[in-house]
């Protein structure tokens, strides 16, 4: 079944790591990549934002070409040394919460990944895969995995338990006190039940990252297009993966915030609500949803209860019993007007991280007039639309851990 190959990371060297792991370029504000560029030169940041040096923006092929020659100064410079055998590595994150996630790092098959081995819940944009694709095969190499997840697995589980026991290559604080460990396995027996064990599981789920698995398989496409053969070990064939079992997975929802009433007065609104929801007036007291089909809605100053009305709308499938699809049915689209939500720029998104006070705040200073809140998708319901072949609307599913991009690298 999945194949998930030990390979030669290419890792910053033990003094380095806290210094050099970043989180994704695009989480910093300009002027929070600024303050730790300034203050840090060893930020992975320096290799991705490679323009800072010039104090200039710089985009597309020659941004690539430069975060190339960026990366290959830090290998030059020893900043990044590269594993001289085939690993995996054990990866351990602890939050500030004081939530645990422990799992792999491993090179994934993109045959895999085409054969629907590898499920994926998410569509992907079309114009966003083909520009990260140019960006990995300029720049060579890949910082940031795929998160991968899995039934629970009694055998995985006691790998790592045991490589927990040894001295960790890398641990770091972050300041966002999150506590990070990476243990390389190479022994060649570990490498073998790690293999064995995941060849008997049917199917990996893609939690985060559709797009950077989307744009590797593209780019695997075209080296075999150009050579003409593709050998099955050739590095192209396989991108970098976190995997994590299923209980170890954090799925959080994303909010909806509306910048206007498409017209409609606030009584107008709320009567249109009526035909599918049962509304009740909260008043200024924040609620939040306790159940599956109920929605919490924040407007003129006034939270709602939406209890979804069944006989008004009914379950065919798995995708049209998410809520995220209830609410784009039911109320953005016939009623609020925004038919593409992926486009329109009328919505925008608030992850679970930020409850519904923030909801709340943004309304009341006028950025928006209505919010919704929602339950988060479980991982049941996220399974059963991979395995049913649908597609989540966008921004259905904040899924933790957000691993530190630097760590480890796979090279193309």
């Amino acid at each position: 079944m999945p194949k998930i190959i030990p390979f030669k990371a290419v890792r910053p060297t033990r003094d380095k790591i806290s210094l050099v792991a970043a989180r994704s370029y695009e989480s910093y504000s300009k002027d929070g990549r600024r303050f730790r560029m300034e203050r840090n030169p060893y930020s992975f940041l320096h290799i991705v934002n490679p323009g800072y040096k010039y104090q200039k923006e710089i985009s597309g092929k020659e941004r690539f070409e430069l975060v190339r020659n960026r990366y290959q100064e830090f290998k030059e410079d020893g900043i990044f040394m590269q594993e001289d055998t085939a690993a995996y590595y054990a990866y351990k994150v602890i939050d500030r919460d004081g939530n645990e996630f422990f799992g792999l790092l491993g090179a994934a098959s993109i045959e895999d990944y085409k054969k629907n081995l590898i499920k994926r819940h998410e569509d992907t944009i079309a114009d966003r895969e083909e520009l990260f694709k140019e960006y990995l095969d300029t720049v060579g190499f890949n910082a940031e995995a795929v998160l991968l997840t899995y039934p629970d697995n009694d055998m995985l589980a006691s790998i790592l338990e045991e490589k927990s026991k040894e001295r960790a290559e890398y641990e770091f604080t972050t300041t966002y006190r999150d506590t990070h460990y990476l243990w390389p396995i190479k022994d060649t027996e570990s490498i073998k039940r790690i293999e064995d064990t995941f060849e008997s599981i049917q199917h990996l789920y893609i939690a985060d990252g559709h797009h950077r698995s989307s744009s590797s398989y593209l780019l695997a496409q075209d080296h075999q297009e150009r050579e003409g053969s593709s050998q099955e070990d050739n590095s192209y064939n396989f991108f970098m993966c976190y995997l994590i079992p299923e209980s170890d997975l954090i799925i959080k929802e994303f909010n909806r915030l509306i910048t206007d009433l498409n017209g409609l007065s606030k009584e107008e609104f709320l009567i249109q609500l009526d035909t599918c929801f049962r509304i009740e007036n909260r008043g200024i007291i924040p609620y939040t949803p306790s159940k599956k089909h109920h929605f919490s809605m924040y407007l003129d100053g006034e939270f709602y209860s939406l209890y979804l009305r069944k006989n008004k709308y009914s379950f065919g499938n798995s995708l049209e019993a998410l809520d995220t699809h209830i609410l784009q049915q039911a109320i953005l689209e016939p009623i609020l007007g925004i038919d593409d939500i992926r486009n329109n720029k009328r919505i925008a998104y608030a992850n679970g991280k930020k409850d519904i006070t923030y909801v709340k705040r943004l309304v009341d200073i006028g950025e928006f007039s209505v919010g919704f809140g929602m339950l988060p998708i479980s991982i049941d319901e996220l399974k059963q639309v991979a395995n049913e072949g649908y597609t989540m609307p966008p921004k259905s599913t904040y899924i933790e851990p957000k691993l530190r991009s630097g760590v480890t690298i796979y090279e193309f």
